[in-house]
Formats: structure tokens, sequence, C-alpha cells
């Protein structure tokens, strides 16, 4: 996208977000555009997800207004915990792609916990290349940087450590009882809350770079949002919508706090913990892991985060990649 138009929808994005009615023509002159051109920039928006409408004599509105995210505010609300970038931008493809994109060209600028958010994702990605809708307002949608010196085989469970990372912040916000799912779900109430996406970049051999990507649901009403699955957010669960900006800090803090340690222990020292926040402990699952299917009764995860799981020849050990787990 270019800075311009880049600039001019995060100027329009800025100005809706507290819910009151703005006329074309004042919206125009804020951006110093013409009502014609404000309209496509909002017609864009609106294809990527801004929930925007227009009334006659009145101008164009957001269904909900609602708080931008703000670098200074998350830095606010992080306080002197680390130094670390952390950016916000208005639109982005993804934020996975974003980060990648910095380690391949600006590496050297990078350091560890370095995060990027965006409001809108043009082109979010789940698992298995699977899109991961997120409201404009609604979520929080951001990717972290991390390294591994030792290589890409000492990140094995990595997205388990990630969860776990992410449970403990939101019981900062009175959530005590979410759980995981194996390998990169958070779950709230049997529901879908959260998913952790892991990419890495680097050679065989060298310090493996990794994103560490997170979409959450703050406020995705699921009489109004289809996302594929059950799901749940944190304001259908708290009765009110939590501060954005503090989420995201209590996140990163969590995440500054853990991976030190799994960065120089591996996921052994967590494995106990992320067990006593299994979805699925102890009950019959089943895999899919391409054309194979498997059952079992989940009995936790090991030193490598792989998935243990009981069938009448013993214990199988699952890894990640192609396998999906859903309760039987």
């Amino acid at each position: 996208m270019r800075q311009a138009s880049k600039a001019i929808r995060k100027h329009i994005l800025a100005l809706l977000s507290d819910g009151q009615f703005h006329s074309g023509e004042t919206i125009a002159q804020q951006v110093g555009l013409s009502r014609t051109a404000v309209a496509g920039h909002i017609s864009q928006l609106a294809d990527w997800g801004l929930d925007v409408f227009k009334v006659k004599g009145k101008g164009y509105r957001l269904e909900r207004g609602f708080p931008l995210l703000s670098a200074d505010s998350i830095k606010r609300h992080l306080g002197n915990t680390k130094r670390a970038i952390i950016d916000v931008e208005s639109v982005l493809p993804s934020t996975n792609t974003e980060m990648k994109k910095r380690i391949a060209s600006k590496r050297e600028d990078l350091e560890n916990g370095d995060v990027v958010f965006a409001e809108i994702q043009t082109d979010g990605r789940g698992r298995h290349g699977r899109s991961w809708l997120a409201p404009v307002g609604g979520s929080l949608t951001f990717s972290m940087y991390w390294s591994f010196p030792d290589g890409y085989q000492s990140m094995a469970g990595l997205s388990l450590l990630v969860g776990l990372a992410v449970c403990d912040a939101l019981k900062e916000f009175g959530v005590e009882d979410a759980e995981l799912k194996w390998p990169n779900d958070i779950y709230l109430q049997g529901k879908k809350l959260a998913g952790v996406l892991i990419e890495v970049e680097g050679q065989i051999g060298a310090t493996a770079h990794s994103v560490i990507g997170i979409g959450l649901n703050v406020c995705v009403p699921d009489n109004q949002y289809d996302v594929g699955q059950p799901h749940s957010d944190l304001a259908s669960y708290l009765g009110t919508i939590p501060d954005r900006n503090a989420l995201a800090a209590e996140i990163i803090k969590s995440l500054w706090s853990y991976l030190p340690k799994f960065t120089q222990q591996g996921f052994g020292p967590f494995t106990a913990y992320w067990e006593a926040l299994d979805l699925y402990a102890d009950k019959r699952i089943v895999l899919q892991m391409g054309e194979k299917r498997f059952s079992g009764i989940d009995r936790g995860v090991d030193a490598s985060g792989a998935l243990l799981v009981e069938t009448q020849d013993g214990i199988t050990r699952f890894h990640g990649g192609e396998v999906s787990l859903r309760g039987n």
C-alpha cells in the first residue's frame, strides 16, 4: 500500500473510531481530499472489515466506536519492564507477513520481544493457511519476534508455551478458566478464544528467527460473526470490553517473562502447567494427520511438546504439522 493512502486511511479510522457521525465534507477537509476520494477510502476500509455505515444528511459512523490501539498507551502499561519496539499499524496484510519482511530486510534492527500490531489485517492467517477473521476494533492481532541461537530444534513446544503465557496474562483481567487445545489454541467455556501461529525464518543449523503470531477475540459477538467454528470473546465472558492496550501490554509482559526460560531450558519445565490447562485431559480424542486418523486418550504432553495419546498399542507421540485434534 502506498504511504499516502496508508496515512489517509489511518486518519479516517482515527476520526471514525469515536462512534459518532462524521460528514463526508468534514472528513474530506481533515484529510485534504475530495468527498469522492474519501468515499473510496471508506469503501476500501469497509471491504477490509470496518463496520461503517452511511446516513444521508449525517455522514459516516461506525456501528460501535472503539479506542484505537496505541503504541504509546501500550508502552505506558508496560512500564520499565523491557525496552523494545512496539509498532501499531492501521492496515497490514498480516502481522506475521510484516514481521517476516522485517527479518528479511533489516534483521539487524530487530531485538527479541519486538512487536507489531495491526488494527486491520487484509490477509490474516491461521494454522494450515486458513484465514483468520479479526473484526476491526474487536480483536488483538499481533506478532512478536524472538530468536533461538540453538536453531530450529530448540523451538520444540513453542506454540504450547505461548498459549500458557496468554492464559497467564488473561488472569490479570479476571479470566481464570481459560484452557489450552493442543497445539495452538486457547479456549474459553469450550469455545475458541485465541489462536497461535508460529513461523520461522533461517537456515538449518543456524539461529532460528521466529515469528510468534497471536489472534485473540476481544469483542466478537457470535450472533454477528461466523468465524467457521464456535468461538468465544472476552467481552461476552467479562460483561464488559477490556482495554485492548492494557491487554496487549499484559500479554507482551507475560511472553517476555516466559520466553527467556524457554530459550534456555526448553519446554520441559512447563509440561505440568500445560497439562493442568489441557482442554482434553484424559478424554478420548481423534487426530487427523493427512489421510490417517488416530483415536485414543489424551495423556498430556512430553518435554518436546508432543501430544501423548494412549491407544491399544500403548503411548504414541504426535508432533505438530498437519495434525488436528477434536474431542470424540
